[in-house]
């Protein structure tokens, strides 16, 4: 259907952008599969975090399913980049992909890879990672909003390879009087910085990559 969509529309796509995110639904019942898991919104309320995949170019749902309030797993990471790949019109050749820190596992590169997608995935905090973050070169950042840049090979624990992160490193401030808006959680801290962190296999130059982050 949507390969007859696009050509009653004209649209020939051959390169698309793949954004895939979680979603929190919040619940007030006691329905199966309900989880106390990561909801700014309602703390502590039980949720359920739908996988969704879209296609930035078009603004189109390109698929979904229901999960429960729990993190996926790798395997469903990857069941569900699977079933994405399947609903792609055959006319696509390129694919590029995004993805929270949510789906920063070894088996969501591995499956891009298989694919020959080129991906970018917002990384989730370690102990390790952090290490690597205190020890790499850093440069100016004069592209972007932050006040340092830097990239580094780093194999995560069970990956099997070193992948290329990059990463942008903001100084702290004194916190407002007021309390503001809940910080993404993708940006995480050490005792002087927060840090934004991506691992990716994509050549681009680190402000390249982050703003086409922001942009999706």
């Amino acid at each position: 259907m949507r390969e007859r969509v696009w050509e009653a529309a004209g649209v020939r796509l051959q390169s698309v952008t793949l954004d895939t995110d979680t979603s929190v639904h919040t619940l007030f019942g006691q329905q199966m599969g309900a989880r106390k898991s990561y909801n700014p919104q309602h703390r502590g309320k039980k949720s359920y975090q739908p996988i969704l995949t879209f296609l930035a170019e078009t603004r189109e749902y390109l698929m979904g399913e229901l999960h429960n309030g729990d993190r996926p797993s790798g395997a469903q990471i990857a069941r569900h980049l699977e079933r994405a790949s399947a609903a792609l019109p055959k006319g696509v050749e390129r694919v590029y992909a995004r993805a929270d820190s949510g789906f920063y596992c070894c088996e969501a590169v591995e499956a891009y890879e298989r694919r020959g997608w080129q991906f970018i995935i917002s990384a989730r905090k370690t102990a390790r990672l952090v290490e690597e973050l205190k020890a790499a070169e850093r440069k100016p950042s004069p592209r972007t909003d932050a006040d340092g840049q830097c990239e580094f090979r780093y194999e995560p624990e069970g990956w099997g390879k070193a992948y290329r992160f990059i990463a942008l490193r903001y100084e702290k401030k004194p916190p407002p009087r007021e309390a503001g808006e809940p910080e993404q959680y993708q940006l995480f801290e050490t005792t002087d910085y927060r840090y934004r962190v991506f691992v990716t296999n994509l050549r681009q130059a680190v402000d390249l990559l982050v703003w086409s982050t922001i942009s999706g």
